[in-house]
């Protein structure tokens, strides 16, 4: 380039071009490929949409672009790509004016950005393309769309297109609920690990089968018993149908909660406790794209919920003590017992509570549970305890245990989580029903669950920064003890120097908020399994109840040392976004590329 007209720059002369097929324009802008082929001249954008090769190092034959580095083809007069793995190359504007001078404009925008990326990431998401599904959701952040429009578009698509929930949609909403305590630089990498695993649970699936509500409107109760009767018989579209006819009839997100969570709670800690955990992510998922999707959302909960396995088909539960018969003792009496209590004032002893729960008798803990209903504590109450309780048996896991048991100890919290939560969403409408409701009987399954992982706090982990660990050996300064929570992550076996690198940034008085976005960036550089997002996503929800206390901090404390439990990893969708990222600001990722 030796000239600039307005916004044009001199390419060349066709002379030349036609003497070496093609040239490359360098400038401040993105360099430019200018091809003559078949009598016309075209311009792209010099660099292969897939990994960014230079095009100018392919070949031209008939019409075609091929690039050499992975063979992708395009088409030279638009670009559009042949292999939908490779994205389409942008073209730019390209002028033969009349003294045989060729001229080209350095703009490589889309008519329709926002339409472009949109069309793009459905691409990425059918073909389960995880290069696409990063370009396209970086692609659609930088057109301005909204992060929950994103974030529908994803849900919605792996709800059509998959025959059930599954974890990807775990993912996806674990990381929505997220994304305002998350680093700017770490948005797009969370919605692309939610994407892309979306992607990668509907490959190859089965799409889902839509079914119709019933014609008529039964009663809540009605509905409420034929659900639990569906659920019984493992009557999957009758369940469904069920759903959608409390849908159509314009029930409320809690009273849609109340009906799931009473008929998966007739079954014991279902499925390992993941029925419930995918019953409330779908919930949740509605809160970020909109409950006038529940119809296409809620019913692909049902399915795993009606065949779940419960724990009363589980030895452990039903010998040397009969677990399932407690619960269901102890469930009989908690009626009378919150009706006994009515008003009794504001009960604040979760933490007394959270202890006796990690008790070493079932009786006792089902006694330390009526004593609190007996004192007024309600049934949010006793979930907010529940979670804390668990995210102890994960911050005391001891290193005795195999790497395993790290699963069971989480499983519990995600559990208790789950049903707290799901009891908030139920009683945010309690003046619409009466009593605790039958989803409480969740409490006592997770209280039981608890308990039988005992064995992994023998002995306890020692709690970072408490007793006689007085921290003074490691930094004070909170980006010092950020950078040192990244390296220790960096690292296998850090479990016990993570946890006491997130006490010393709390002890220290450090913002926990800080604390939280460099968990979550540790997280998003790894490929990490869906516990360890469910992990994450939990603790900052519960440490939202408790804040900046003791409590509060364990929880923070149990994160930390899953996460570094399951860390590193070869971190593959990491450097796939990064290469997206370069490759949307205009990098060359191939600067000394040789042919």
């Amino acid at each position: 380039m030796d000239r600039q007209d307005k916004d044009f720059v001199r390419a060349g002369s066709l002379q030349e071009l036609k003497a070496k097929g093609r040239l490359v324009v360098h400038g401040p802008h993105r360099p430019i490929l200018v091809v003559h082929d078949g009598g016309r001249v075209f311009a792209l954008d010099n660099r292969c949409p897939h990994m960014g090769f230079p095009l100018d190092r392919g070949s031209v034959e008939d019409g075609i672009l091929t690039c050499h580095w992975h063979h992708a083809r395009f088409d030279l007069a638009s670009g559009c790509t042949f292999d939908l793995w490779a994205d389409d190359v942008p073209t730019c504007p390209v002028e033969v004016r009349a003294d045989g001078e060729i001229w080209v404009s350095p703009c490589f925008g889309y008519a329709d950005p926002a339409g472009h990326w949109r069309s793009r990431l459905e691409d990425g998401l059918a073909h389960n393309l995880s290069l696409v599904v990063a370009k396209a959701v970086q692609g659609e952040l930088a057109a301005g769309v909204p992060l929950h429009d994103i974030l529908r578009q994803v849900a919605l698509f792996g709800a059509a297109n998959r025959d059930g929930w599954g974890i990807g949609l775990t993912i996806l909403t674990a990381v929505g609920n997220i994304l305002p305590v998350l680093g700017e630089d770490d948005v797009d990498l969370a919605l692309f690990h939610g994407a892309r695993r979306v992607a990668a649970d509907c490959d190859g699936q089965a799409p889902r089968r839509e079914r119709a509500p019933l014609a008529s409107r039964p009663a809540r109760a009605t509905l409420r018993r034929w659900l639990r009767r569906w659920t019984e018989v493992r009557h999957r579209e009758a369940a469904e149908r069920t759903v959608l006819t409390a849908i159509a009839a314009g029930a409320a997100p809690n009273a849609l909660a109340e009906l799931l969570v009473a008929a998966a709670t007739d079954r014991a800690y279902a499925d390992g406790g993941h029925s419930l955990d995918f019953i409330n992510k779908a919930l949740e998922c509605l809160d970020l794209i909109g409950w006038e999707h529940a119809a296409a959302v809620l019913p692909t909960v049902v399915g795993q919920m009606v065949a779940a396995r419960g724990a009363e088909e589980a030895t452990a539960w039903r010998q040397p003590a009969d677990l399932v018969a407690l619960c269901a003792k102890t469930a009989s009496e908690l009626p009378h017992l919150f009706d006994a209590a009515g008003s009794a004032g504001r009960w604040a002893d979760h933490t007394a509570l959270a202890e006796s729960l990690l008790g070493d008798q079932a009786d006792a803990i089902m006694a330390a549970i009526k004593t609190a209903v007996r004192a007024g504590a309600s049934p949010v109450d006793l979930g907010r305890s529940l979670a804390y309780a668990a995210a102890l048996r994960v911050a005391r896991f001891g290193s005795a245990n195999e790497h395993a048991d790290w699963e069971t100890a989480h499983h519990v919290f995600s559990y208790a989580n789950a049903i707290h939560q799901a009891l908030k969403r139920i009683d945010a409408g309690a003046a619409d029903h009466r009593g605790p409701g039958d989803g409480v009987r969740g409490i006592l399954h997770g209280a039981m669950a608890l308990y039988l992982a005992r064995y992994l706090n023998v002995p306890p982990a020692r709690m970072p920064g408490e007793d006689s660990d007085r921290l003074d050996d490691l930094p004070a300064d909170a980006a010092e003890i950020s950078a040192a929570l990244l390296d220790a992550f960096d690292r296998q076996r850090q479990v016990d120097t993570v946890g006491r690198l997130i006490a010393r940034h709390l002890t220290r008085g450090h913002p926990p908020r800080a604390l939280i976005a460099t968990l979550a960036h540790a997280l998003l550089r790894e490929d990490a399994g869906f516990h360890a997002y469910q992990m994450l996503e939990a603790g900052v929800r519960q440490f939202a109840e408790w804040g900046d206390t003791d409590e509060g901090r364990r929880i923070l404390i149990a994160v930390g040392r899953y996460l570094a439990a399951h860390s590193p990893t070869e971190r593959a969708a990491l450097q796939t976004a990064d290469i997206a990222r370069r490759l949307l600001r205009g990098g060359q990722l191939h600067q000394d590329a040789e042919t």
